[in-house]
């Protein structure tokens, strides 16, 4: 079998070799923490992402859930391969990784980066989540930052006190001392809307359902915005196609395959556009069997008998009956795909949809009307409607044509942006807030409204998950910081006092860990040389026999001890 010998590798007696293994080890630490913080982080995203690689792959799996454990075992493992080479550190031990801990070592890193570089080149808008998700855990990474950096002076320190050299001491106590600094003065650039006076906070966002509610029920289905409906919503989000015989239906995807039984009830047709399906075909097609079988937010499992068969049964719902459930008390924004040039209502889709919309008895100031097409016509057929863009321009330019409202994805959305369309009378919608963390954040910052998949979770967030008036945040800044330093100093000061004479060639550790012997190089090399030749031992013996001596260990009795051990 295999021998757990932490001695595996000639070269594993060279410091050279352990201090690139530790660099290495170090390195991977920090890189796969920076990847498990935003593979958590994103949760948020979890269903956009499956839905942008099951574009990519064309079909669909959840990959979130395997990629947040595979990730969150890798850290784990990194973390506490760390935690044990500090530990060998701090007894005056080498580190001497096994050689099945190297590959996975370099395993690990190998794989953090090509996913990190692949995420980066297939969707780097998502990484600008990271910057949000600091608003909401910088302060609070900060102290657990301060914390960890302040309980490795006990390490730093004992090996400043065993270094010999002075440059070396200076080196060592320079880097140390310069992330010290660095972390006092970090909360000068930390910037989060939610650092704020309670009596400055606005009101909370309006919240419509995106696609209905789909954690509740099928997405664009009749179910989902009655859901919706139930949760009292501000509003709703639906997208909008025009069959092939001109009837206005609700489907998000080009092709009928995600959220459809399309590849059953018409194979030969599966990759067809939406749009080019007659109504009486799309009749025929379940629009909810999929969302049982994919469960793609992990909430079919709750679900009420009831809830579960009317899930089951659903149909491709049309324009007019989900604007009967939603028209009385529920705004709306309305988002279209475009049709095919080879569609005969390609130029007229427009003027039927308006007219659905109209026939409806719907408030036009309750529908925000999204498209570009036609907006001039719009505007002269249904002049109450909320003229919205999913631009990002400056208001100028949005007043001059007219818009009133926007709406965007939160990441493409500052707080000053905020301020800015609200002083120039622009209403801003973010899409898609899932997580209170994140809608606290936008809160804080005055965003007037979002659109969420989980409207039934944020309707019940009755204020912001954190908010600190700037007086408090300082006070705990500066008290940390007052604490660190002043647990610093002492460590060093303590360990200055408790330092041994650093005469010898290799130096005990010159503070003392309750009963803990401390042992140097050639002890613990020897000690685990089981399968070295008996030139190897010999040597080792030698030059712990030497060691010994040069350390005051001149008595028969102890020198006989590592004989009666195979020494």
């Amino acid at each position: 079998g295999i021998r757990w010998d932490p001695i595996d590798t000639d070269f594993s007696f060279h410091p050279q070799w352990e201090r690139l293994w530790f660099l290495i080890l170090t390195s991977s630490f920090f890189l796969t923490l920076v990847w498990f913080y935003f593979w958590w982080e994103v949760h948020n995203d979890y269903n956009e992402i499956n839905w942008f690689l099951y574009n990519r792959m064309g079909y669909w799996s959840d990959w979130s859930i395997p990629i947040l454990v595979t990730t969150a075992a890798g850290f784990t493992y990194i973390a506490m391969l760390l935690i044990l080479a500090l530990c060998h550190i701090a007894v005056g031990q080498q580190m001497n990784l096994h050689w099945l801990h190297k590959i996975g070592l370099v395993t690990t890193l190998i794989t953090t980066v090509v996913t990190m570089s692949s995420i980066a080149q297939l969707w780097d808008d998502e990484w600008e989540m990271v910057f949000i998700s600091l608003q909401a855990t910088a302060p609070f990474l900060h102290i657990g930052a301060l914390a960890a950096v302040t309980a490795l002076s006990w390490l730093v320190a004992g090996q400043f006190a065993r270094t010999e050299k002075a440059t070396s001491q200076m080196l060592m106590f320079s880097a140390y001392l310069a992330v010290v600094v660095a972390l006092y003065l970090v909360p000068l650039t930390i910037s989060s809307p939610c650092i704020m006076e309670k009596k400055a906070l606005g009101p909370k966002p309006a919240i419509l359902g995106h696609r209905g509610a789909p954690m509740l029920a099928p997405e664009n289905t009749l179910m989902s915005f009655q859901k919706a409906v139930e949760q009292k919503v501000y509003g709703v989000q639906a997208d909008v196609v025009l069959s092939y015989d001109g009837v206005p239906f609700l489907m998000h995807d080009k092709t009928l395959r995600r959220t459809t039984n399309v590849e059953e009830v018409f194979p030969e047709r599966a990759y067809e556009h939406s749009s080019m399906f007659n109504w009486t075909d799309l009749e025929k097609l379940n629009a909810g069997e999929w969302f049982l079988q994919n469960d793609p937010f992990w909430t079919a499992g709750s679900f009420s008998r009831a809830d579960y068969l009317e899930a089951a049964n659903q149909s491709v719902c049309k324009l007019e009956d989900m604007l009967e459930v939603i028209k009385d008390n529920t705004s709306l924004i309305l988002n279209f795909q475009d049709l095919p040039a080879a569609h005969p209502y390609y130029s007229t889709y427009i003027n039927i949809t308006l007219e659905t919309i109209l026939a409806s008895g719907i408030q036009q100031q309750a529908v925000m009307w999204l498209p570009d097409t036609e907006r001039q016509l719009v505007r002269q057929v249904a002049p109450g409607f909320q003229q919205t863009s999913g631009l990002k321009l400056d208001a100028e330019r949005l007043r001059e044509k007219g818009i009133v409202k926007l709406n965007l994805r939160y990441t493409k959305v500052t707080s000053e942006d905020v301020r800015d369309y609200t002083m120039a009378n622009l209403s801003v919608n973010l899409y898609t807030v899932n997580e209170p963390w994140l809608f606290s954040i936008l809160w804080c910052a005055g965003v007037p409204s979002v659109t969420s998949d989980s409207s039934h979770v944020l309707q019940k967030v009755p204020f912001p998950i954190w908010l600190m008036p700037p007086e408090e945040y300082h006070l705990i800044w500066i008290t940390s910081d007052l604490i660190s330093f002043l647990v610093i100093v002492g460590v060093f000061i303590f360990q200055k006092l408790s330092g041994g004479d650093g005469k010898e060639e290799y130096p005990e550790p010159q503070w003392r860990l309750g009963s803990i012997r401390t042992y140097n190089p050639e002890q613990i090399m020897l000690s685990a040389a089981v399968r070295r030749s008996s030139q190897d031992v010999k040597i080792m013996k030698e030059k712990l026999i030497f060691s010994e001596i040069n350390n005051g260990v001149e008595t028969t009795d102890e020198l006989s001890f590592c004989s009666e051990n195979g020494f």
